[in-house]
């Protein structure tokens, strides 16, 4: 038997209260961890699992954070690295909502615009950086004062610097 095949059956155990974020691209779970704000040193307990076999989508990362619920802005975040992520809340060991990370139509705030000469970079202007998704899968984003584009690799870059 493989090392690979070994794992794959592995279980993982259950959380009593907190959220899972399942069906993250396998490889970005660290991402996401990041985009939380988590290293590791937290009290609560944080359950990563990478490349595990999937028969949706073929290889998953699963994040598990134990007494811990996400805000939207958090959410929004995710939905720019995991856009097929769900959200699973636990509570007394019950899934009581699961729901699907989804991106809006518009982001503000959840990034800098690269443009360095974009109005939203410039110190004394009170304009938040704001955002029109132009692909959900793989994520792009439009700046809606310079229209400068953001794709994937830019978005995980400031998430993970």
């Amino acid at each position: 038997m493989s090392e690979r095949e070994k794992y794959d059956g592995i279980r993982i155990v259950k959380i009593s209260d907190g959220t899972v974020i399942d069906h993250i691209r396998a490889g970005h779970a660290l991402e996401v961890l990041q985009i939380l704000g988590i290293t590791g040193r937290e009290d609560n307990v944080i359950t990563l699992a990478m490349n595990i076999s999937s028969s949706k989508i073929g290889r998953k990362d699963i994040v598990k954070l134990e007494h811990r619920s996400l805000d939207d802005h958090e959410v929004a975040r995710i939905a720019l690295v995991a856009p097929d992520a769900t959200l699973n809340i636990i509570e007394s060991g019950k899934v009581t909502k699961k729901t699907r990370v989804e991106l809006p139509d518009t982001i503000t705030s959840v990034i800098v615009c690269p443009n360095q000469r974009c109005v939203t970079n410039k110190e004394r202007e009170p304009i938040k950086a704001k955002y029109e998704v132009v692909s959900r899968t793989p994520p792009t984003l439009k700046c809606l004062y310079c229209w400068t584009l953001v794709d994937e690799e830019d978005i995980i870059a400031q998430f993970t610097e």
